[in-house]
């Protein structure tokens, strides 16, 4: 039985296998030292793989440099399109300054075409002078005229919905017709001057004097029916009136002197054109057209025609 100790059997082997790798060390650097060829094509490897380390410590560094750039450039990137909506900003709200200009500029010039009269308060309120009279009035249909034989006449541009209001009232079967339209200040100088020989100072609770009635603007008409005679008085029972209560509005028709209005005696029949805005506006309010102040009715001006 082998009485060898353990530990120095595992020694012994290990020092076997270090002698035989030293000797294998030694026999190739021996074979390589004899052996000229195979050392200049290790020395050639060193060299090539020295090379390539260089190459790749070289494109190392660009790598990171364009690395660095590419950042670079993406921040600036990212300032350019910051300044360039920055720039867009301005721009939209330059565009929109020109076009509150432009809008205001326009608006002016269309204001400046507009009659200033058109939607002023003129009973026992404001004045037209005897030299008033709309720029241009034309005549209204014989048929929808109560008086055939005389001719009435309307403020050009409010024929077009006075026709509508009035062909639309006979196609719901409504026998609505004009009794009056534009006076001129001479008209109703000498209207003015029947009643007062035939009521005295009773004529001023339903006559306007010359000058502060809303006839001589154009855009106002009496109405009646046949079933009246051509009379005003009554028109307030009829199917007419409430019909124009329900629709007038709708194309810019208002009733001037409503009951227990401050100015003359209540005038059913009296309707003012103010445009349909501004009617719209007076409709949703329940309010008349002399209940409300001047200022906020002259916002309406522009508009009247629209």
């Amino acid at each position: 039985m082998d009485s060898t100790p353990r530990p120095l059997v595992r020694y012994a082997g290990y020092l076997g296998v270090l002698i035989l790798t030293v000797l294998a060390v030694y026999g190739v650097l021996s074979f390589v030292k004899s052996n000229p060829a195979l050392q200049a094509e290790i020395t050639n490897l060193r060299s090539t793989v020295t090379a390539r380390e260089v190459e790749i410590a070289k494109y190392t560094s660009e790598l990171e440099a364009a690395r660095q750039a590419l950042t670079q450039s993406e921040e600036r990137n990212d300032e350019l399109k910051a300044e360039l909506d920055d720039e867009r900003d301005r721009n939209d709200d330059f565009e929109d300054q020109i076009n509150d200009l432009s809008g205001t500029v326009g608006d002016l010039d269309k204001l400046s075409k507009i009659d200033a009269e058109l939607l002023q308060k003129y009973s026992k309120v404001y004045f037209l002078n005897e030299h008033y009279q709309p720029p241009r009035v034309r005549s209204i249909d014989d048929d929808f005229i109560f008086k055939k034989a005389e001719p009435e006449y309307v403020h050009a541009q409010v024929l077009p919905f006075l026709e509508d209001l009035l062909e639309d009232a006979q196609d719901d079967g409504i026998d609505l017709l004009v009794l009056s339209g534009y006076r001129s200040f001479d008209e109703q100088r000498s209207l003015k001057g029947a009643y007062t020989v035939s009521y005295g100072s009773g004529a001023n609770a339903f006559s306007a004097d010359q000058g502060y009635s809303e006839h001589q603007l154009g855009t106002t008409l009496d109405f009646t029916t046949p079933a009246l005679n051509g009379a005003l008085t009554g028109f307030q029972n009829t199917e007419a009136y409430a019909w124009l209560l329900k629709h007038a509005y709708r194309y810019g028709f208002v009733l001037s002197y409503p009951e227990n209005n401050q100015y003359y005696v209540y005038e059913p029949w009296h309707w003012r054109f103010v445009g349909e805005d501004l009617a719209d506006y007076l409709h949703d309010q329940n309010k008349s057209f002399y209940d409300v102040d001047q200022r906020k009715i002259n916002e309406y001006l522009i508009s009247i025609f629209d």
